[in-house]
């Protein structure tokens, strides 16, 4: 239960306060008014001597009406007032001292009088969603640092391997042409991966730093899609993997096109970093009533059902031991998520029987 939950349940017990006042009020004036009734019976029923105390005494008190009226009614306002008032305090000082176990990361759980379980029980969820929140920032944050130290290791083989045949092409002045080809090639693929690396700290820096805005335009799917599977053709072709694309001609939707571009590349390149090779990827975009349904489904080793729970989480990988070649910040999908949400749809994950499936449901025009 969030914070609006302990909020209404404070609010409650303030409703239910004021209406024990009141009636207690009411109950009262009514309890006063009937004694009054019944003593004024009880006067007026007897015969009563001139000399007589009580006789005498009411004589006063006819004299003085109003006054012996007014004080009993104010005494049984104050003490009533007094009552409730004090009622309160003492709930209140619960509430402040309950407040100050929220913090509390120990197991205790906070305990209030009966009449303030409600927030008591309020109280006890908004502390665990806390602990739970904590824990798991924590968690990320752990996972962000430990990328951080993985990347920064992972910089150190490219960069030597560049230095070391940049260095090669420099001192070996008789050097064959095959062998300067080799040596450029090896080079140019290692400055790649490096700055494949340096990406991805740009990555973490933007996601932590900023946050994501859409500028909406009208956009071809279907267009979109086919240009996506044919810039993956060279990755494809690596793999021998085949892209299989199933869309109606011409299918419109309104979105941010670089932002949505972003997620299916995510989504592709994912699709064939982790299918088994010589097989096939399809990509099939469906339509249902005001909505489109886009599934990515390749073939590869099934993902646990416990890891999938967490797959759309920051700085989550599939593999904890990072591959050099396919490894990630973590972010791809976590991103991903944030972006198909902005346009208020869905992305989703499943996998079984060695078919893994991610399906963005998005609106239409």
């Amino acid at each position: 239960m969030n914070k609006g939950g302990y909020q209404s349940g404070l609010g409650r017990l303030a409703k239910q306060i004021v209406l024990q006042y009141i009636l207690a009020l009411v109950g009262f004036f009514i309890a006063f008014f009937v004694a009054f009734v019944l003593a004024a019976q009880i006067y007026y029923s007897i015969a009563w001597q001139e000399d007589s105390f009580i006789y005498q005494l009411v004589q006063v008190v006819k004299e003085f009406f109003p006054l012996f009226i007014a004080a009993p009614i104010l005494v049984g306002w104050v003490v009533i007032t007094f009552f409730f008032i004090s009622k309160s305090l003492r709930y209140v000082n619960e509430v402040v001292a309950a407040a100050k176990q929220l913090s509390n990361q120990k197991e205790e759980p906070i305990v209030l009088s009966s009449a303030m379980k409600e927030v008591q029980d309020e109280l006890n969820l908004v502390r665990e969603q806390a602990n739970h929140n904590a824990a798991v920032a924590k968690e990320a944050e752990q996972r962000k640092n430990d990328l951080i130290v993985y990347l920064a290791h992972d910089l150190k083989t490219p960069l030597t391997s560049v230095i070391g045949y940049l260095t090669l092409l420099r001192d070996e002045g008789q050097i064959s042409p095959e062998l300067r080809e080799k040596y450029l090639s090896i080079a140019l693929e290692k400055a790649e991966r490096l700055e494949d690396l340096i990406n991805e700290f740009f990555e973490i820096t933007r996601f932590n730093l900023s946050g994501i805005t859409l500028e909406y335009s009208q956009c071809n799917l279907t267009r979109l899609l086919e240009q996506l599977t044919y810039e993956f053709q060279p990755m494809l072709l690596e793999k021998g993997l085949q892209c299989v694309l199933e869309i109606a001609p011409n299918t419109m939707i309104r979105c941010d096109v670089d932002k949505l571009q972003r997620v299916f590349d995510n989504l592709l390149r994912n699709a064939v970093n982790y299918s088994f090779a010589n097989d096939v990827i399809t990509i099939r975009a469906r339509q249902e009533n005001n909505w489109i349904h886009i599934k990515f489904i390749n073939h590869g080793n099934t993902i646990p059902q416990e890891k999938l729970a967490r797959i759309f989480e920051q700085f989550y990988r599939l593999d904890a031991a990072r591959s050099s070649q396919s490894g990630g910040a973590g972010l791809g999908l976590a991103i991903a998520k944030e972006i198909v949400e902005l346009h208020r749809g869905a992305i989703t994950a499943a996998s079984e029987n060695e078919t893994v499936e991610f399906e963005v449901t998005l609106p239409l025009l």
